[in-house]
C-alpha cells in the first residue's frame, strides 16, 4: 500500500469515525478500487460497520499529485451497500456532488465575497451581509413556490428565470437588495448544523430534528446602499418563505439551528408597525460558568457591532437573556456603539462597566457587560 493510499484509508476511516457518521471505526474496510476524476484521483472503499454486515461503499480523495497525503476534501459515504458492478460510478457520483455542494455555495454567496474583498481593500469589513441555511428532509426543492410565497406574504416579485439560469440557483435583486438561494441536494458537511443545534435550549428536538436533514437551501442577502437592519429584514423575509416549504425542518444561522414555526411566526410581527425581527437575526445563547451563569450574543457582527458576552453572572438565566435583548434592541434601534471602558444601564443608578477582551463563548473579541 502506497503512502498515498494509506492516507487515503486513514482519513476515511476518521470520517466514518464522527458522531454523525458511523460513529465509530468500521469493523473492516479496504480499498477496492480507484480512479481518476477531474485531473484528480480518487479511491473506493469498501466497508463493514461489524465484522458481520453487508458492505458499504466510500469515497476519497482529490488527489492532485502522486506524491499527496492530503486530500481536497471530497470524501463521503451514503451509507450505501457496496456493488462492485457500479462501485465506480456510484463513487463518481458522490464525488459530483460533493463538487456540485462547494460549486452551488460559491455561486450563491459569489457577490457576497466580491463585496467582502472590497471592504478589506478599505481596511473593513462591511456589515450587513445575512446568510444561513435552510435544512430540507428530502431532496426537493420548489422554487415556484419559495417565489409564490414571496409575493403573498411579503410583496416580492421575483423576475422570471433568465435564459442561462440554473437549476436550483434563484438569483435576483428586489428594493436595491440581492437576494440568492441556491438548492444544494447533500447535507451540510461534518455534522456543523447538529453541533451548533445543541445551543438551542428554546427546542428540546433540535439536534434530532436537525439530523434528519438529507439537503439544504444557502441564502444570502446583502445590499449596497440600505442599512444592516433592512438587509437583516429583507433577510428574514426570504427565510421565513423559504421555511414554508414542507420539508423544511430548521434553519442554521445566527450560530444555532431554529424552529420554522419559531421563526416564521416571530417574522410575522414585521407586518405589525414595521416591527425589526431581532429574535430572527441575533440568537442569545446560555451557559453555565465557573462562578455562575454566562450569556451572549450571536448575530451583531453583521450589523457591523461587537458580541455582547455577560460572564459569572448571578442572575437567573432567564432574567440574562431578557437583559441582553433589551441592550441589543436598544443598540440596533438607535445605532449605539457600545465601547471598551464605558458604562451603560437603563437608569440614572444602573451603571454597569464594559470591556473588551477575547471572547469567552464567542470567537474573537466581545464586550463584557458586568451584570
Amino acid at each position: 500500500m502506497t503512502i498515498q493510499q494509506q492516507a487515503a484509508m486513514q482519513s476515511m476511516i476518521e470520517w466514518l469515525e464522527h458522531e454523525n457518521e458511523l460513529g465509530r471505526k468500521p469493523g473492516k474496510i479496504e480499498i477496492a478500487g480507484e480512479f481518476d476524476l477531474h485531473e484528480m484521483h480518487y479511491y473506493i472503499f469498501k466497508y463493514k460497520k461489524t465484522m458481520l454486515s453487508k458492505w458499504l461503499l466510500g469515497v476519497c480523495g482529490g488527489y492532485e499529485d502522486p506524491e499527496d497525503t492530503e486530500h481536497c476534501g471530497h470524501i463521503f459515504s451514503e451509507m450505501q451497500p457496496y456493488d462492485p458492478s457500479t462501485a465506480e460510478q456510484d463513487a463518481i457520483d458522490m464525488v459530483e456532488m460533493i463538487r456540485e455542494y462547494w460549486m452551488k455555495q460559491a455561486a450563491a454567496l459569489e457577490a457576497q465575497q466580491a463585496e467582502d474583498d472590497e471592504d478589506e481593500e478599505d481596511g473593513e469589513k462591511s456589515p450587513g451581509i445575512f446568510n444561513g441555511f435552510i435544512l430540507l428532509d428530502s431532496s426537493e426543492c420548489d422554487l415556484n413556490q419559495i417565489k409564490a410565497n414571496l409575493q403573498q406574504d411579503w410583496g416580492i416579485t421575483c423576475p422570471p428565470p433568465a435564459e442561462d439560469e440554473k437549476d436550483g440557483i434563484l438569483v435576483f435583486e428586489s428594493e436595491g437588495f440581492m437576494l440568492a438561494a441556491s438548492f444544494v441536494d447533500a447535507p451540510i458537511p461534518d455534522g456543523e448544523a447538529e453541533h451548533f443545534a445543541e445551543a438551542n435550549y428554546m427546542w428540546k428536538e433540535a439536534v434530532e430534528v436537525t439530523r434528519t436533514h438529507v439537503a439544504q437551501i444557502i441564502l444570502a442577502v446583502f445590499t449596497r446602499s440600505g442599512t444592516p437592519q433592512e438587509s437583516g429584514k429583507m433577510f428574514t423575509k426570504l427565510a421565513s418563505s423559504c421555511l414554508k416549504l414542507p420539508n423544511a425542518v430548521g434553519i442554521y444561522t445566527s450560530g444555532t439551528v431554529f424552529q420554522p414555526e419559531m421563526y416564521v411566526e416571530l417574522a410575522e410581527l414585521m407586518k405589525e408597525d414595521n416591527a425589526f425581527p431581532l429574535l430572527n437575526l441575533v440568537y442569545y445563547g446560555l451557559a453555565r460558568t465557573e462562578n455562575g451563569v454566562g450569556a451572549y450574543t450571536y448575530g451583531l457582527r453583521a450589523f457591523g457591532k461587537e458580541e455582547i458576552e455577560i460572564i459569572d453572572s448571578q442572575a437567573s438565566p432567564a432574567e440574562l437573556r431578557d437583559f441582553l435583548i433589551d441592550i441589543t434592541g436598544y443598540v440596533l434601534e438607535y445605532d449605539v456603539t457600545l465601547r471598551d471602558g464605558e458604562t451603560i444601564g437603563f437608569s440614572e443608578e444602573q451603571k454597569l462597566p464594559i470591556t473588551r477582551s477575547a471572547g469567552v463563548m464567542v470567537d474573537g473579541e466581545s464586550l463584557k457587560i458586568q451584570f
